[in-house]
C-alpha cells in the first residue's frame, strides 16, 4: 500500500445519512469541484474551497430530513442538477441553488432510496418501488423484504430499463417493468449498489454491491442471468459498507474503487491485470462513512477522496502533500495560505466560545424563570444491532452526534432466555439528558436466513393447525426469529429458511392461514419453537393443535456436528493449561529443546491460545449447554424427565468422549 493520503476537515453540517453529499462535475477552466450535501434538518449546502477558505455557493432553508442526494441531467450531458428525496417529496436545484421541482410522490411511507437516469425517477420506500417517467408513474413493485437501495443499469449502454432492488434478505431482484425478471443471491444484506466504474464497466452490465456484514462484490447483470466476477470477504472484521464510488485516485489511468464503511473505515482498492481488487490505501475515522466521492475540491492539481460522515462533517483524503520538508540549514517557512487559515480559525473559535457564553448565560436565566418550560435537548442515536456470524456473538453498535459521555446496557430477560436490552445513552452535553433504545433478544437469536438448506438431513417436524390468520402466525415467527420481514409477505403461503450460526444446523419454516409447519434436524430448535408458539397463542386466547415427529437419528447427527466445535475448545482449555508449567520448564532447562514437537507448539504459540481463550471463555459452558437441552428435549418429547441425570451428562462430558456420549444419550 503506496498511496499517501492526508486528511482535511472542510466543514460540518447536520447529521447525514448515507448517499447525502456529491461532487459536482467540474465547470469551465475551473480545475476543482463544488461538494453538494443534504442533512437531516432539510438543509441543501453547496460550497467550494477559495485558498484555503469554504466559499458557500448557495444554502437551503431547513425543512423535512433529507435521505437521499442525487445528480442528474440529460443523458450524455455533465450531471449537474441536484436531485434530493425528503419524506414522500422530491425536490430539484440547479448548481446555483435555484428549485426547478417540487413533485410529491404521495407515497404513505418515506422514501429511503433514490435513482436519476434522465427524465426517470427511480424510488423505493421501505418495501415499495416505484418507478416515474417525467414525474409520471410507471412501473410498481412490493417486496417481500425491506429494500435497502435501487439503482438502474446505464439506459444509453444497455438500451432499456433494467432497475435492480437491493433488499434486505440477501437478494438482489433485477426487475422488468414491474415484474421481477430474476434474483441474485448475495453473501449478506445488501446495504449500498453502484455501476462499477461509474458507467456499469465494460458491458454497462457491472453492478458493485456492498453488505451490512462488509463483503464487496462485483456482478454483471445480464439479460438471463447473473454472472459473478469477484467477492472480497471481510476477513478483518471492518464495518458494514455504506458507500461507494469509482475515481482514478492513483492516477495509473484505471479507475480505483472507494470504499465508506460503518465503522469509520475508508478504503482505496486498485486493480491489477486480472481485475482483482486489491487494498492500497485505509484510514479510520472516528465515525461511520456515510456517502464518499473521488474528484478535486481543495487545491487544483491535487485528486482527494471525499467522504461526508454521520455527525456531518466533510472531510477530504488529499494526494496534497501537508508537510514540506526544508533542507539543513534552513528554517521551515509557513505557507502563507496556511498562516492566513491559521488566524481565520483562532478568530472565529474566540467567537463561538464568546457565543456559548452567553447562550449558557441565556440558558440558565431561561430555566431559573418560574415560567420557564423543560427544555430537553435532542440528539440523533445511529444504532446497530447485529448478529456476528463467525463467532455468534451480537454486536451493539452506537453512534451519536456529539460525545458520548456514557452508556448503560440493562438486560431484561423472561423465562426462556429470551427477553429485552435497553441501552441507556447519555452525551456528553448540558443539561443532562438520556435516550433509551430496545432491542429484542429473541427465542431463537442464533439463526440467520439462508437461501438454501440440505434436505437429506435427519429432520424433526413440528405442525400447527388452528383458527389462526396467516398475518397472526407470521408475527410469532417475527417474535420467535430475526431476519424476518414484519410485514406479512404477499400470497397465501411463505418457506423461510434458517440457519444456526453457532452449530450449522438448519430450520425450515412453512405457514398459511390455519397451518404451521416447522422442520428442523436439531430438536431443541423444535422445542423452543413449541414452547413459545403454545404461549404465544395462549396470549390471544387462540386454540392450537400441536403435532410433532421425533427423528431419533437427528440427536447422533447434532451430536456429531457439535463434536469438532467442542473438541476443539476442550484441547484449547488443556494447551493452556500447560502454557505455565512449560514456561517454569523452560526457565530451569534454559532451552526447548528437550521438549516433545507438540510441547514446543504450544509455547510457540502461547500468547494466540492465550488470547484466542480469552475471548472465548463462554464457548465451552454454550457448548455444554446444547448438549444438555439436546439431552433434555429428547426425552420431553417421550413424556420423560431426565433432569436428575443431567450431573451424570456432565461428568462425561468433563472426560469427553465422543462414542461414550452418543452411547450415554442412546442408553438413557
Amino acid at each position: 500500500m503506496d498511496l499517501n493520503l492526508n486528511r482535511m476537515d472542510y466543514l460540518q453540517v447536520g447529521v447525514t445519512s448515507q448517499k447525502t453529499m456529491k461532487l459536482l462535475p467540474a465547470s469551465g477552466n475551473r480545475a476543482t469541484q463544488k461538494v453538494v450535501v443534504g442533512d437531516h434538518d432539510g438543509i441543501v449546502m453547496c460550497f467550494g474551497m477559495k485558498k484555503g477558505e469554504v466559499v458557500t455557493v448557495f444554502k437551503t432553508l431547513p425543512g423535512q430530513k433529507i435521505a437521499r442526494l442525487e445528480l442528474g441531467g440529460v443523458l450524455n450531458t455533465p450531471q449537474e442538477k441536484i436531485f434530493i428525496a425528503a419524506g414522500s417529496e422530491i425536490r430539484g436545484f440547479t448548481k446555483r441553488g435555484k428549485q426547478f421541482l417540487s413533485f410529491e410522490t404521495n407515497l404513505t411511507e418515506s422514501i429511503k432510496a433514490m435513482h436519476i437516469s434522465g427524465s426517470d425517477l427511480f424510488l423505493s420506500a421501505s418495501y415499495i418501488y416505484n418507478h416515474y417517467c417525467d414525474c409520471k408513474d410507471q412501473h410498481y413493485y412490493l417486496s417481500g423484504d425491506k429494500i435497502n437501495d435501487v439503482i438502474c443499469l446505464p439506459v444509453e449502454r444497455v438500451l432499456r430499463d433494467i432497475p435492480v432492488l437491493a433488499c434486505q434478505d440477501r437478494v438482489l431482484r433485477v426487475l422488468q417493468g414491474s415484474d421481477v425478471m430474476y434474483e441474485i443471491e448475495v453473501p449478506g444484506p445488501p446495504t449500498v449498489l453502484a455501476l462499477h466504474n461509474g458507467n456499469g464497466g465494460d458491458s454497462g452490465e457491472d453492478l458493485l454491491f456492498g453488505t451490512s456484514d462488509g463483503k464487496l462484490g462485483l456482478i454483471q447483470i445480464t439479460t438471463s442471468k447473473p454472472i459473478h466476477k469477484w467477492e472480497i470477504r471481510n476477513e478483518k472484521k471492518r464495518g458494514g459498507i455504506l458507500c461507494v464510488d469509482s475515481f482514478d485516485i492513483v492516477g495509473d489511468g484505471v479507475k480505483d474503487l472507494l470504499v465508506g464503511r460503518d465503522d469509520g473505515m475508508v478504503e482505496v482498492y486498485s486493480f491489477d491485470n486480472t481485475n482483482e481488487p486489491i487494498l492500497r490505501f485505509d484510514q479510520t475515522l472516528s465515525e461511520s462513512v456515510t456517502s464518499i466521492q473521488g474528484g478535486c475540491v481543495g487545491k487544483a492539481g491535487y485528486d482527494e477522496v471525499v467522504v461526508s460522515t454521520y455527525s456531518g462533517w466533510v472531510t477530504g483524503l488529499t494526494t496534497e502533500p501537508i508537510h514540506k520538508e526544508s533542507g539543513p540549514g534552513e528554517e521551515l517557512k509557513i505557507n502563507p495560505e496556511i498562516q492566513n487559515k491559521i488566524s481565520s480559525l483562532r478568530s472565529e473559535l474566540e467567537h463561538l466560545q464568546y457565543k456559548v457564553l452567553q447562550e449558557r448565560e441565556k440558558y440558565q436565566q431561561s430555566s431559573q424563570s418560574s415560567k420557564a418550560k423543560s427544555a430537553v435537548p435532542s440528539f440523533s442515536i445511529n444504532d446497530k444491532f447485529t448478529l456476528n456470524k463467525d463467532d455468534a456473538s451480537y454486536s451493539l453498535i452506537l453512534e451519536v452526534q456529539t460525545a458520548i459521555d456514557n452508556v448503560l446496557i440493562q438486560i431484561r430477560s423472561i423465562e426462556g432466555q429470551y427477553g429485552t436490552l435497553q441501552a441507556y445513552v447519555t452525551p456528553r452535553i448540558q443539561p443532562k439528558t438520556c435516550q433509551v433504545r430496545q432491542y429484542l433478544i429473541k427465542p431463537l437469536s442464533l439463526h440467520q436466513r439462508t437461501h438454501f438448506i440440505d434436505h437429506d438431513r435427519p429432520m424433526n417436524t413440528l405442525t400447527l393447525t388452528g383458527q389462526f390468520s396467516f398475518a397472526e402466525l407470521h408475527s410469532w415467527v417475527v417474535f420467535c426469529l430475526p431476519e424476518v420481514p414484519e410485514k406479512p409477505p404477499a400470497g397465501e403461503c411463505v418457506t423461510f429458511y434458517f440457519q444456526n450460526t453457532f452449530l450449522d444446523t438448519q430450520l425450515e419454516s412453512t405457514y398459511r392461514k390455519g397451518e404451521g409447519v416447522f422442520k428442523s434436524d436439531n430438536i431443541s430448535t423444535i422445542s423452543i419453537l413449541k414452547d413459545v408458539l403454545s404461549k404465544e397463542a395462549t396470549k390471544r386466547k387462540i386454540n392450537l393443535n400441536i403435532s410433532y415427529e421425533i427423528n431419533e437419528v437427528s440427536v447422533r447427527h447434532t451430536l456429531k456436528l457439535i463434536h469438532p466445535k467442542l473438541e476443539y475448545q476442550l484441547l484449547l482449555a488443556k494447551k493452556v493449561q500447560l502454557i505455565d508449567a512449560l514456561k517454569e520448564l523452560q526457565v530451569h532447562e534454559g532451552n526447548t529443546d528437550f521438549l516433545i514437537p507438540e510441547y514446543r507448539c504450544i509455547l510457540e504459540e502461547a500468547d494466540h491460545l492465550q488470547e484466542e481463550y480469552k475471548k472465548q471463555p463462554a464457548h465451552l459452558e454454550r457448548l455444554y449447554g446444547m448438549i444438555t437441552d439436546l439431552f433434555i428435549d429428547k426425552f420431553k418429547f417421550k413424556g420423560t424427565n431426565v433432569k436428575t441425570k443431567v450431573p451424570l451428562l456432565l461428568e462425561i462430558l468433563d472426560s469427553y468422549d465422543q462414542n461414550a456420549l452418543i452411547a450415554f444419550f442412546d442408553a438413557a
